[in-house]
């Protein structure tokens, strides 16, 4: 793959649920460097599109690609080593301490029959420190807040050291300087450290603050894609979130607030 390639590539990709088409006919190239928000209403498939671009379910039609390989031909400790995916909620069943936890991310690098070598534990307590985690080693998850615990999953991500990262809303729970931490760390392993980052979201300032590209989804299975100055228009907003958005300035800086 040569350094201008994207790293993933959907063509025709229609995705569906119940019988229910979603997303048609997407063709969509995400490539190193940027960050793109999926963004749409409540149950108009975002979660579900993104589950499809990670390789979770199978597209309707269509075709996907990372690094040039169909992605549905990678074998999963291969895909994991790639692509790292951020759930939308956590469960956990049984007690584990947070850099245990965190250390599952570690797991698609690490042989069947392998323990966690050190390397594996500094880069598990380096992601720990970039979410403000440092102390928390020993903690019990069945002990945090779903704030503490959203960090937690987001540094499991981040030991996971892939090139590709998706999120499905990965600011929910999260107090507002941690939800502009962690947009901002996301947004520098894009453009500092050459990532691809997608991100679910719902603020739409928040968007324009830290993305570069957007897919808004807009209902019946159309969508529109394109920088985020020219996706995110007041009329453009208000059609697809049924209800009049008006813009404002600060200088450069747009905002959005409801009519």
């Amino acid at each position: 793959m040569s350094a201008t390639s994207p790293l993933l590539v959907a063509r025709g990709v229609t995705v569906g649920i119940d019988g229910r088409t979603l997303c048609a006919a997407l063709d969509l190239d995400i490539r190193s460097g940027e960050m793109l928000a999926v963004i749409g209403r409540n149950g108009i498939g975002k979660s579900t599109v993104l589950s499809t671009l990670a390789g979770l379910r199978a597209p309707l039609a269509g075709s996907l690609t990372l690094d040039d390989l169909p992605l549905a031909s990678m074998a999963p400790r291969e895909l994991a080593c790639r692509r790292a995916l951020l759930a939308q909620s956590h469960e956990d069943a049984f007690a584990s301490t947070v850099l245990d936890t965190v250390l599952v991310g570690r797991h698609p690098h690490i042989g069947r029959w392998s323990d966690d070598s050190p390397h594996d534990m500094q880069v598990a307590l380096d992601a720990m420190a970039r979410v403000s985690l440092t102390g928390f080693e020993a903690r019990d998850v069945r002990t945090l807040s779903g704030g503490e615990r959203q960090r937690v999953a987001i540094a499991a991500l981040l030991a996971q050291d892939a090139p590709l990262c998706l999120l499905d809303e990965p600011v929910t729970h999260l107090d507002l300087d941690y939800q502009m931490d962690t947009l901002a760390l996301f947004a520098g392993m894009a453009h500092d450290e050459g990532r691809a980052v997608v991100a679910v979201l719902h603020d739409l300032n928040q968007v324009l603050r830290f993305c570069d590209r957007v897919l808004l989804l807009t209902g019946g299975g159309e969508w529109i894609c394109g920088a985020v100055d020219a996706v995110l228009q007041p009329d453009t907003l208000s059609r697809a979130f049924c209800h009049p958005l008006r813009e404002l300035r600060d200088g450069e800086r747009r905002y959005f607030v409801p009519a």
